[in-house]
């Protein structure tokens, strides 16, 4: 084998200039496909990280139906003191939940004594909620870092509304509720901060105490929306949801998966989780990027398809009588395959590993340079492209496996030739 390597190696440099265009297209195309990975994964994860970290969480957990309706915010459709509680121990005994918090969402009336609109309210602890999303407490403006973020009888308001109703930190506003017996009730709150929304000037999502937003829907009892649940990892999302879901599905005591858990409807019954994905019509910008990858690498596919076998067909078509010779001296056919197919592989892996190289040495020239970007509300978001080594290695293999594909037709047809004929070939 070794000999047949050596034999390539000297048939490639026999034809220099043909090889260095070849490889240049190959290097190229590797450069182009783990930019863009870097540059696309970085945006995507930025993006993702920022909706998450400010709002979502990485997973939530609703009372069925809840989400389908999620739009009017239904009370009747609460998790109840039982339903809490399983949802607390089966996140405590998950590995991957860094933290979690409850929340409890309407929709009121606020009013600045003069004007009145609608808002959106999330009742929340303020210290679960900071935890379980880490960029919230950034947008509220006059909360100084490391302050809590809101305490009793206060609330953040969007900035949309602060600016449309004249309001500010320190002023008066009234929140008008309906509870779900259909009775209104108000309440008085001062105005926390004013609130940056995480995608546009847009957002109408206010914050308050969890407490205070029992009081003002005069809950009995603790109530909840939704729980929202950060991971210690968001690739851990879709196994994390699964886990979580197995663990709700089942009633207190069974086994997962036990015949008699199917009988049976515990707290649990009735509750669903969601990823983040399923709640943010975001996640399609993050699926398209992924659709993107995918055609870049075919892309690459067609580029190393076409280069090589371009070079290996003129290659056979130009050493006719040379095959015709190496032939009539008895070298097998299986013999004269390998040596085009070692041409090609060649050809594979030294493009690959340059492309590679070269791919590391742009991206480090990217991060280097500190370009940034803007994402709805954020700017100067710094532009921090990374490959991972499973992203090298899937290009890397790639392009070898096309390359020795693309010699396998012209290394057929060589083995295959009648040495007269070649011999006679002009």
């Amino acid at each position: 084998m070794s000999n047949v390597i050596r034999i390539a190696t000297r048939n490639l440099l026999r034809y220099r200039r043909r090889t260095v265009l070849t490889s240049t297209l190959i290097v190229i195309g590797v450069v182009a496909v783990l930019t863009f990975m870097a540059v696309a994964g970085s945006f995507k994860n930025m993006m993702v990280g920022t909706i998450t970290d400010s709002m979502l969480g990485h997973l939530q957990v609703h009372r069925r139906g809840y989400v389908a309706s999620i739009d009017s915010l239904p009370l009747n459709l609460n998790m109840n003191a039982n339903m809490v509680s399983r949802v607390e121990a089966a996140l405590k005994d998950n590995k991957n939940v860094v933290a979690y918090t409850h929340r409890v969402k309407f929709g009121a009336m606020f009013s600045n004594f003069a004007e009145t609109t609608s808002i959106r309210v999330n009742g929340v602890d303020p210290a679960a909620e900071a935890a379980t999303t880490p960029l919230l407490p950034g947008r509220a403006r006059d909360v100084p870092a490391g302050a809590p973020l809101l305490g009793r009888g206060e609330i953040l308001v969007p900035t949309l509304l602060a600016r449309g109703l004249g309001v500010k930190a320190g002023s008066e506003v009234v929140l008008i509720a309906t509870n779900q017996d259909g009775s209104v009730n108000g309440k008085t709150f001062k105005v926390r901060s004013e609130l940056e929304s995480v995608t546009g000037p847009g957002g109408r999502d206010g914050y308050i105490h969890i407490e205070d937003a029992r009081e003002l829907l005069r809950m009995t009892k603790p109530e909840v929306s939704e729980t929202a649940v950060r991971l210690a990892s968001l690739d851990a999302v879709e196994d994390a949801a699964a886990a979580l879901q197995a663990t709700l599905s089942e009633p207190p005591g069974t086994v997962a998966g036990a015949p008699e858990a199917k009988s049976k409807k515990g707290p649990g019954a009735g509750l669903d989780v969601h990823s983040w994905e399923r709640l943010t019509p975001f996640s399609n910008i993050a699926k398209m990027i992924d659709m993107l990858t995918v055609f870049i690498r075919f892309m690459l596919i067609a580029i190393v398809l076409v280069s090589v076998m371009n070079v290996m067909v003129m290659a056979v078509y130009e050493r006719i009588r040379e095959i015709g010779t190496i032939a009539a001296l008895g070298t097998p056919p299986g013999r004269i395959l390998s040596l085009f197919l070692s041409e090609g592989l060649l050809l594979g892996v030294v493009g690959c590993l340059a492309g590679i190289l070269a791919s590391i040495g742009v991206i480090y020239g990217l991060n280097a340079s500190e370009l940034t970007f803007s994402f709805g509300q954020q700017s100067n978001l710094p532009l921090r492209g990374t490959v991972h080594l499973r992203d090298i290695l899937q290009v890397g293999g790639m392009v070898i496996a096309v390359a020795v594909i693309a010699s396998l037709q012209p290394a057929w047809k060589a083995s295959r030739m009648e040495p007269m004929t070649a011999l006679r070939h002009v």
